[in-house]
């Protein structure tokens, strides 16, 4: 009987870090700690994903990170099968959603939706994060349909 991988994606893809200048650093901190954050501006509470420097709003530098409940709903997605990167071969067809988060302004993630990778995911679908933590140190934050 074959062994189930604890991953989602095979082995031999790079591993995420935070950039070199730390801007995304405390994501991937929370994803470890199995936390989702979105960065937040202090000073006119807009959300904005991905993380910048500056408020998308108002323009100021004072921005933090706020941790949402990781619940959101299907705004897009696709099934891949032709993969960016050699080692995700073996694991198509898989698919990929871009992920509205309601507690988060409605700003927009995109991930792996988890499960068959066959199905045709209703728009408007509510989904739940989901923390892969890998041998390697990092986490991944993965998406699975709500009611499953």
């Amino acid at each position: 009987m074959a062994t189930e991988s604890k991953t989602y994606l095979p082995s031999g893809m790079p591993a995420p870090e935070a950039t070199r200048d730390g801007l995304d650093r405390e994501f991937w901190e929370a994803a470890k700690r199995h936390e989702l954050v979105v960065q937040k501006c202090n000073s006119c509470g807009t959300f904005q994903f991905g993380p910048e420097w500056i408020c998308h709003k108002c323009h100021t530098f004072d921005l933090g990170w706020h941790r949402v409940s990781g619940r959101g709903r299907v705004y897009s997605w696709e099934r891949v099968w032709h993969p960016a990167h050699p080692a995700l071969k073996s694991a198509c067809p898989y698919l990929v959603v871009v992920v509205e988060l309601p507690d988060a302004g409605n700003v927009r993630m995109v991930g792996n939706l988890l499960g068959d990778p066959k199905i045709d995911v209703p728009f408007d679908a509510a989904v739940e994060a989901v923390f892969e933590d890998h041998p390697e140190g990092f986490t991944l934050i993965q998406w699975k349909l709500a009611n499953c």
